[in-house]
């Protein structure tokens, strides 16, 4: 069955939010974040949403309860997460561990895993009601820094959304944070993976951000000729590549680049096909820039259990005409290119 053809409707009950705070008492004190965590273009808040079929083993067990409780217990362990962001001298971020806690919501809806259909995908329809946007709590200062929703759905399984405010994890982080959330849940007394701050491994050495050299992919993008579209005035959808998809692409590449990954592959047709769709003036310089995780580029590497930013931004550039008029193997090229040179 394809995804939802048709708006799907549904009533969710949600109890108040609450703040949940760390199941223990914790240190009060002021953490900085690094270079790579406060830097402006990650100041925002991030989303993810997480289905669970229901288990007929679980019957009996309110998966909300559980959660909250196992939240608490692993707070006292990521404790930054429970207090609120400040901003210090020269706009350099820090947090206050001060305990206040993160926001829960436990929430039921009248619909059943089913009626969304086999191809679960971003956009998730009908984010507003499974992640409640509580009045006054997104900001980047002075706001709890995790929201979580946990939904039971009528057919026993259960959806888990989570706001996060990005300057304190990045996906890596995230994961690691969520994989003892599992593990306490479950009954460990603690996460496999201990959580490790230092954030100032990754901030410079006299606390002033230097220029070392000029990267592109932090330039400003100069607009002169109409060619950037407003984020609200995009369509959000998913694009589903099956394995005969990427064999077809991968039967346009020379020998020399067969090595690339499937990433590097999609993301240099993605790049391609946009630009020539949207047409703008042969001249017109497109970039294609993309985070990685830098954490394999370091040495000495980062300690086990760092669950801060850990972000680089590779940008492959080239002018419409020739991404448009020159084959496929030259994105790919040039995407493939920036990548080996990060590493």
């Amino acid at each position: 069955m394809a995804g939802i053809t048709t708006p799907l409707t549904f009533t969710v009950r949600r109890r108040a939010p609450e703040l949940i705070v760390p199941a223990k008492p914790t240190p009060r004190e002021l953490k900085p974040l690094s270079d790579i965590d406060d830097q402006e273009g990650l100041r925002l808040q991030s989303q993810e949403v997480l289905v669970y079929h229901g288990n007929p083993k679980m019957r009996n067990k309110n998966p909300a309860s559980v959660i909250r409780e196992a939240l608490a217990k692993l707070l006292v362990f990521y404790y930054p997460f429970a207090g609120r962001l400040k901003e210090g001298p020269a706009g350099k971020l820090m947090v206050d561990c001060s305990g206040e806690g993160v926001l829960f919501i436990e929430a039921e809806a009248d619909v059943m895993l089913d009626q969304f259909g086999d191809a679960l995908r971003p956009p998730f329809p009908c984010i507003e009601e499974l992640l409640y946007d509580v009045p006054d709590s997104d900001g980047i200062l002075d706001s709890p820094l995790l929201l979580i929703q946990v939904t039971r759905l009528r057919c026993g399984g259960f959806i888990f959304a989570i706001r996060l405010n990005h300057t304190m994890s990045d996906a890596t982080g995230l994961v690691q944070f969520l994989s003892g959330l599992g593990e306490v849940a479950r009954g460990a007394t603690s996460p496999s993976t201990l959580p490790v701050w230092q954030r100032e491994l990754l901030c410079s050495s006299d606390g002033q951000s230097k220029t070392i050299f000029t990267r592109r992919e932090y330039g400003q993008v100069v607009d002169t000729k109409g060619a950037i579209i407003p984020l609200d005035d995009m369509v959000h959808t998913s694009l589903f590549f099956t394995a005969t998809d990427i064999s077809a692409l991968r039967r346009l590449i020379p020998k020399h680049l067969q090595s690339c990954s499937t990433f590097q592959v999609l993301t240099a047709c993605i790049w391609r096909c946009r630009t020539i769709a949207l047409q703008p003036d042969p001249e017109e310089v497109m970039p294609m820039i993309w985070p990685v995780n830098a954490r394999k580029m370091l040495n000495p590497p980062l300690p086990v259990g760092y669950y801060g930013n850990v972000l680089a931004f590779v940008a492959a550039i080239s002018t419409t005409q020739d991404l448009c008029n020159k084959p496929f193997a030259y994105a790919l090229e040039l995407d493939e290119s920036q990548i080996r040179c990060q590493y």
